[in-house]
């Protein structure tokens, strides 16, 4: 919260998400396919996602950032590991792939 204000006050709005994956199921997080209709849900991660990868407008600079907040789960940890790591690529279990934008 502190570099958020921070970067407020430097003229770059910035846009927290603050999230506890603990107190969400897999399904709930990521999202879930109905097996009889097929049809996607997205979760709460990949909402957020969706939004963050939205376009800047070019005369308005902003920062986002995803904050978890909660303890380290293996099970999480290991559906953002490809997050984490250069691809920058969340894979959700529809196997729909959503790239983190360079912002």
């Amino acid at each position: 919260n502190t570099l958020a204000r921070a970067q407020t006050k430097m003229g770059i709005p910035t846009k927290l998400h603050v999230l506890n994956p603990k107190a969400q199921s897999v399904a709930e997080l990521y999202g879930v396919m109905d097996p009889d209709t097929r049809d996607w849900t997205d979760g709460l991660l990949s909402n957020i996602f969706r939004e963050l990868n939205k376009p800047l407008q070019p005369d308005k600079p902003e920062a986002r950032y995803i904050i978890f907040d909660g303890d380290v789960d293996a099970i999480w940890v290991e559906n953002m590991n490809s997050v984490m790591d250069d691809n920058k690529l969340l894979t959700l279990p529809n196997s729909e792939r959503i790239r983190v934008a360079d912002h």
